[in-house]
Parts: C-alpha cells; structure tokens; sequence
C-alpha cells in the first residue's frame, strides 16, 4: 500500500510518561513529536487525541469519591495539559500545530470547530483535539472516533504497549494470541478490551478501520501510516 492521507492518532497518556507512575516525560514526548513530524514530513495529515491518565493518575485517589461528572471534567482538563506538551515539542521543531479543546478556553486553545480543524490539515498543520468530547461519561477513546469520523480520517491508529489485540492480556499470560486482523463484532463479543465497546460501536457502524499497534516500537508510527502491516487490523 502507499499508505494513507489522513489518520487519527490515539495515544494514551501513559505513554506520555516514559515508564514513570505518573506525569510528563520531556524526553519520551520529544522522541514521539520527531515520529509523528516524520510522518506529516512525508505528506501524511495527522490529527491527535491524547488521554489524561498519566496526569490524572497522580490525583486519582483523590478523585475516588467524587461525583463522576467532576471526575470526568478533571480528565477532559488532564488531556489539555498533554496537549500542549505535545504541541510544545513539535512546535521546537518547527513543524506547526493547532489545538483545538471541545472546553473552551481561548487564552490556551482554539475552539474545536470541525471545518476549521480539516482546514488546518489541508494546510499541513498538526491538530491536536484536547478535551475529550467536552461531554462526560465519554472516554477519549470515543473522543477520538467522534474527531476521526468528523475530519473524515482514513482510520485511527490506536498507540498501545503491546503490539496489536490479543484474545487475553499478553503482559499477563505468556500463551496469549495476537491477531492479525480481528472484526469489530468479535471484539465486542469477546469483550476484548482494546477501546470501549461505545467507541468499537462507532467505528463499526461508520465503517472506521483502526489499528492497534506499539507505540514503544520506534518508526512504527510511519509504518503504520504508509500503510504497511504492523499491529492488529480491526475492520
């Protein structure tokens, strides 16, 4: 394949902290800006949703008794924080970036406005969509479906520690099995926990492929995004 025009790309914010329990890692969130600027360097239009555990992680306990919608509005707030970060990174590198927050904010984001975001793709500018969908009771997951469906991606590519869905945990179970490509009913079915059934749903009946792969696998991402096998197809 010649790879892709545009792709969403989803990255837990664990991966933002470079092995550490919880925050910001300057140095793993450089080497990630270098992969994703190599990607749009090849003509590639990418869009970001980043998650907010590695922040919200640190503040969990207390937020272990609050009312869910608060929580949940941390978590959105979280996400701006490594937003930023990764607009930083990319930004010292000279490859210019847009985020777009579903919160408004205007001294620190744009206003995610859907025709305004795929302008800035078309003009080769990274966006970064920061603030989950705004809504609780959504995962950043959803989030990203909801952004990739909107901009009209060619599919998410979901950054994991592992290298694609298997049928159980493989950091837990030696005799687990990777698939190379998996329907989205069967994910669903076998409750595999690869991003919320909400989310699968979405993409199932939007006809979304997603891509389950190592993000700890330096040049995956433009393996992955020049449309070569790595991961797990979901489809």
């Amino acid at each position: 394949m010649s790879g892709y025009k545009r792709v969403l790309l989803k990255l837990s914010g664990e991966a933002l902290a470079g092995g550490e329990a919880f925050g910001i890692h300057a140095e793993r969130v450089k080497s990630l800006a270098r992969e994703v600027a190599d990607v749009a360097a090849a003509g590639i239009q990418i869009g970001v949703v980043v998650g907010g555990g590695n922040i919200f992680r640190g503040v969990a306990a207390a937020a272990h008794n609050m009312d869910r919608v608060t929580a949940d509005q941390m978590g959105m707030l979280a996400t701006v924080i490594n937003s930023l970060a990764i607009s930083d990174a990319l930004e010292q590198i000279g490859v210019p970036t847009r985020v777009m927050s579903a919160i408004e904010m205007r001294q620190v984001a744009e206003p995610y406005i859907r025709r305004r975001a795929i302008r800035h793709l078309e003009k080769g500018r990274i966006c970064i969509f920061a603030a989950g969908t705004s809504n609780p009771y959504f995962s950043t997951d959803t989030a990203a479906t909801l952004r990739a469906l909107e901009i009209k991606a060619d599919l998410i590519a979901k950054g994991t520690r592992v290298d694609g869905v298997y049928d159980k945990d493989p950091l837990k179970f030696s005799g687990a099995v990777r698939y190379a490509v998996i329907s989205y009913l069967e994910v669903l079915s076998r409750g595999l926990g690869v991003m919320d059934a909400t989310a699968i749903a979405m993409c199932r009946d939007n006809r979304l492929p997603v891509i389950v792969f190592n993000l700890n696998t330096t040049g995956n991402i433009m393996r992955m995004s020049m449309g070569e096998a790595v991961g797990t197809l979901i489809h």
